[in-house]
């Protein structure tokens, strides 16, 4: 049924609008416009602003800040973080919500009004906003309470029915309950510490809250089983207890699925039991045909509304509609208030509901309904993708969770073992699912939910989000593209996982790091060879090795992601030391992948051995040297004799008599440990000059290509198998190169060769027309 919320109202006579109200308009115009610019305050502002009063806290010096300034501040405040945390992106604020914000600036103003004025100010808007929202969702002849949390709609309410049941509990208290102890009951599907919330603000002890299971054999798996909690209500009155009210959902918040509420009606109606729905198919009633299943809640004794991000309204109350016929158990439940001030809480939505008008609320909670339609008309054409949907003709909310696709193991890829490492692995596939939509797609507004039964989802609920986002069927459209594209990168890993921990096994070089909450390959562990070494210095080579091979892979030009530690690593020091492989794509060559990795990490072990002996061959050098000079010095002395150690006598001696002296060089071999004499360098120093060292050997790389693809696969038509082969060779050649070129240095004459190859690269330095004053120098 349509109606017009401006019919509700009398029609007063037209008059200029109050000169007070309008500039209220227009600063809030103006605030919102220096809030949204996201124009940061100056440095030279916030100098001058600190050295002006510097006894007084910043915002208190001076005579007082004009209302810009005050904003801008607020403005500041808001945005100080936006460099540090760029994901995040604030609600969207249209007009509507424009109109939510006015009401609080109305509430404090309407506040200074004269009582008279006030009281009955107050009275129309609540009246009016109740009479709106129970036409709206078809809830006759009901009351409402407005409320921040909301929560505490449903708190009233259980207040209500205990002072409803024990009579005396208004001057007895608590002593009344403990003959016949109170029973609330809740699905096992209601949103987490609801029970627990309730019993701790009336004062119940645990034991009071009943959690009801969902459908174990029959119907949904979130529905509330219904012959079960028929025999926990008989149980409990048997014993003493009185059953109080009941929690049921439609549109519980996992998976919004709604409970069998005719049925749950029909027992709370038997055992005198006080029905509360919530849930956000509650918003559905708006629409002109409803599931019935959701049409039921309107029997209800009362529900929990909240319109706020239905419609996209920033700071709205929640709404808990209620019917009841005694005004002073309300009153001293708290449902109602004497105090006009309390009224004020439906301004901000009495005046946002006016703004949109019947048909732009329902538009908006429509338009909601459609793209969860569109998302799963889409979803039903993707065979690894499954759904968990109450209603696909009218649920609003689409729960789906990407599944192994039973063809998809060639490669003896399946993924092995029992059902719950299956679905663990699985858990952690859809959890890097649903956030990396919600990053790539974050108009979306999808979001990862466990499950007790189906496991890690991913929840697409624009009931909950569209409004406040702005989602739009192009939104949805792009959320697909990319499901499809993750689709396949999520198979393949799956497909590869098994191969990946196979490769390494086969290494005894590494470590396979089982971590089933890993979303990707899979986790492996270079374990260096030496094994003379205590726990503590192998722990520690182990972590040096490790993140120096992290560094080196993550410095490799492939797609593939390396991390150091999993979801689970901090807390055993093993993992720390581990690499964790991401996300595969179908042209990953596994062997090549794992044959790098034991190559990478040889290297560096092998480099590692010189840095940690390095103190002891040094010092031992040292010592060689000192024994070596002390010799020298005593052959020197036996050489030239006592008296040409005399300072004046032996200038004398040596200006009648000079001597020829030799010079004794040494020099020390890092790689060897050894002290060597410098004779052999000088004496061959003027036949000939040194080659240059070679330079480092590298991996042989072509343009464009990427590591660990297989031949012919992708854009990429050249096997790069073979770097991998041709990187072990080069750091095995390396110790052979180097002594090779010591032996042509101490003996250059066995390699008259060697004199045409200098000539050569001397030729090749030569700038050009200087070829012959070049060879005529040579010659």
């Amino acid at each position: 049924m349509r109606f017009d919320f401006h019919h509700c109202m009398d029609n007063p006579p037209v008059k200029m609008m109050d000169s007070t109200l309008a500039e209220m308009g227009n600063h809030l115009s103006d605030a919102m416009t220096i809030l949204e610019s996201g124009k940061l305050e100056t440095d030279q502002v916030k100098e001058r602003r600190k050295l002006s009063w510097k006894d007084i806290p910043g915002p208190l010096q001076g005579d007082g800040q004009d209302v810009v300034s005050v904003l801008q501040l607020v403005q500041n405040l808001m945005h100080e973080d936006d460099d540090k945390q760029s994901h995040r992106r604030m609600q969207y604020v249209g007009e509507q919500g424009h109109m939510a914000l006015l009401g609080h600036s109305l509430a404090a103003y309407i506040s200074v009004l004269d009582r008279e004025r006030f009281r009955k100010l107050t009275t129309r808007i609540l009246s009016d906003t109740t009479l709106w929202l129970c036409r709206l969702f078809k809830y006759e002849n009901g009351s409402a309470y407005y409320h921040e949390d909301d929560r505490d709609g449903l708190l009233k309410v259980c207040r209500l029915v205990i002072n409803t049941h024990y009579e005396d509990y208004a001057t007895e208290g608590f002593t009344v309950l403990s003959s016949k102890q109170p029973v609330i009951y809740q699905s096992a599907a209601c949103r987490p510490g609801l029970g627990q919330h309730l019993c701790s603000q009336l004062g119940l002890p645990l034991s009071s809250l009943c959690i009801v299971p969902c459908n174990t054999m029959f119907g949904s798996l979130h529905q509330m089983d219904v012959a079960l909690l028929d025999k926990l209500i008989k149980d409990d009155r048997e014993s003493g207890k009185i059953p109080l009210l009941l929690i049921a959902n439609a549109g519980t918040p996992g998976a919004g699925h709604t409970d069998k509420l005719s049925r749950l009606k029909e027992l709370c109606v038997q055992y005198k039991m006080w029905l509360h729905v919530e849930g956000v198919n509650l918003a559905t009633l708006a629409l002109g045909q409803a599931a019935s299943s959701v049409t039921a809640a309107t029997k209800c004794d009362s529900m929990t509304l909240t319109p706020g991000p239905w419609l996209g309204l920033p700071a709205v109350p929640a709404v808990t509609l209620y019917r009841h016929d005694d005004p002073a158990l309300s009153l001293s439940a708290g449902l109602t208030s004497s105090q006009p001030v309390e009224k004020l809480r439906a301004l901000p939505l009495w005046l946002s509901l006016q703004y949109l008008g019947h048909d732009g609320i329902v538009e908006r909670i429509k338009q909601a309904t459609q793209l969860s339609q569109q998302l799963l008309e889409h979803l039903k054409t993707l065979a690894s993708i499954k759904t968990s949907v109450e209603d696909e003709l009218n649920s609003p909310v689409v729960v789906f969770r990407f599944s192994q696709d039973n063809s998809a193991s060639s490669s003896g890829g399946s993924i092995e073992g029992n059902v719950a490492e299956e679905r663990e692995i699985l858990d952690a596939l859809n959890r890097w699912l649903g956030e990396q939509l919600a990053q790539q797609v974050p108009m979306s507004g999808v979001d990862v939910v466990e499950l007790e039964d189906e496991g890690t989802c991913v929840r697409f609920n624009p009931l909950m989000t569209a409004a406040a986002l702005g989602t739009q069927e192009n939104d949805v459209a792009s959320l697909v593209e990319k499901l499809g594209e993750m689709i396949q990168v999520l198979s393949c890993t799956l497909r590869f996982r098994q191969d990946f921990k196979d490769e390494v096994l086969q290494q005894a070089s590494l470590s396979y790091i089982e971590d089933l909450s890993w979303p990707g390959l899979g986790g492996v562990r270079y374990e260096p060879r030496n094994t003379d070494l205590d726990e503590d210095k192998r722990k520690n080579r182990v972590e040096r090795v490790n993140s120096d091979l992290l560094k080196k892979l993550k410095e490799l030009d492939t797609d593939l992601n390396f991390s150091v530690v999993s979801f689970t690593g901090p807390e055993f020091c093993e993992e720390k030391n581990s690499i964790f492989i991401g996300m595969a794509t179908e042209d990953l060559d596994v062997a090549e992948l794992v044959e790098t990795i034991v190559s990478l990490g040889r290297h560096i072990e092998e480099s590692g051995k010189l840095f940690e002996n390095m103190t002891e061959v040094v010092m031992r050098g040292i010592q060689e040297a000192e024994l070596q000079l002390q010799k020298a010095n005593e052959e020197k002395l036996i050489e030239e004799g006592v008296l040409r150690q005399i300072p004046l006598v032996g200038s004398m001696l040596n200006w009648f008599s000079p001597v020829q002296a030799s010079v004794k060089g040494r020099t020390f071999n890092l790689a060897e440990g050894s002290l060597d004499s410098t004779e052999p360098v000088y004496s061959v120093k003027a036949q000939m000059t040194k080659e240059s060292s070679p330079d480092s050997p590298s991996t042989k790389r072509f343009p464009g290509q990427k590591l660990f693809r297989r031949h012919g696969a992708g854009s990429d038509s050249i096997s790069d198998t073979s770097s991998v082969g041709q990187l072990d060779e080069s750091f095995r050649d390396t110790a052979p190169i180097q002594a090779a070129d010591e032996d042509v240095a101490e003996v250059p004459q066995e390699h008259p060769s060697h004199a045409e190859e200098e000539t050569a690269s001397t030729d090749q330095r030569v700038p050009e027309g200087q070829d012959t004053e070049s060879s005529d120098a040579l010659r």
